[in-house]
């Protein structure tokens, strides 16, 4: 399986994080983790960049909104915490029944990479379900936003979003093998109902044929929501199970 460490998508512990950021990713190392992905960073450069240094955490990957923007702040950001690759999460779900404005988010990408290359900077975009759910003529909008991309230009498959808009995950991952680098790993059920979510292997997403799918991409653990307690103790069953699956 993956030869890389299993990462955790910081946005799973923002309730936590705000108020502490070198105490979050502290605990973060305590569970086993050598690695995190970032989000609202840009503005956090120097809180992050201590806390980094001082747990001994890397950040490969981050979010960050620059579609429609000025990615310079975002990218000298991204540079400065040693981020390899800077992933935008998200566009708005009506956007992905335009495909003028699909044109235009695969537009926008191409023209961020092109800045990037100076930083040493990739540049990716993360799913939500709606671009595999929308239709372009008769494919899937998501797929013909990927053929409109450079191909320096990378995808963060969230496996969980992707299910829920109704497309096989691990086929996907599997078709498009060229262009992922990363999956967001989280389990729930297929609804899309988030307060559903639970640790991976536990839910109703076929979490352990992901990660056999993709077994040299990424592997980033997330809740968008964790209602049955500590999301902490969440986070650790699905670094279990995960590290289990990968063995």
């Amino acid at each position: 399986m993956s030869k890389l460490a299993p990462s955790v998508q910081l946005y799973s512990v923002r309730d936590v994080l705000k108020d502490d950021i070198e105490g979050t990713l502290q605990r973060l190392v305590q569970l086993g983790f050598t690695q995190v992905e970032l989000f609202g960073f840009v503005d956090k450069v120097e809180l992050y960049e201590t806390a980094l240094r001082s747990t001994g955490l890397t950040a490969p990957t981050a979010h960050a909104h620059f579609i429609g923007e000025d990615a310079t702040e975002s990218l000298e950001a991204a540079k400065r915490l040693g981020v390899k690759t800077l992933i935008d999460p998200f566009t708005k779900p009506e956007d992905w029944k335009d495909v003028e404005r699909i044109d235009f988010f695969a537009a926008e990408l191409n023209r961020v990479a092109e800045q990037a290359k100076q930083y040493g900077i990739a540049i990716g975009y993360h799913n939500h379900f709606w671009e595999l759910s929308e239709r372009v003529g008769n494919q899937i909008s998501f797929e013909y936003f990927i053929d409109q991309l450079s191909p320096e230009v990378v995808i963060e498959l969230d496996s969980y979003w992707c299910e829920v808009g109704g497309i096989s995950a691990p086929e996907f991952l599997k078709k498009h093998a060229n262009r992922i680098v990363a999956i967001h790993v989280k389990d729930g059920t297929k609804d899309g109902v988030t307060d559903n979510q639970v640790p991976a292997g536990t839910g109703e997403i076929p979490v352990a044929e992901i990660l056999r799918a993709a077994p040299e991409v990424l592997h980033v653990i997330e809740f968008d929501e964790y209602k049955h307690g500590d999301v902490f103790d969440g986070i650790s069953k699905s670094l279990a199970f995960v590290n289990q699956v990968r063995s």
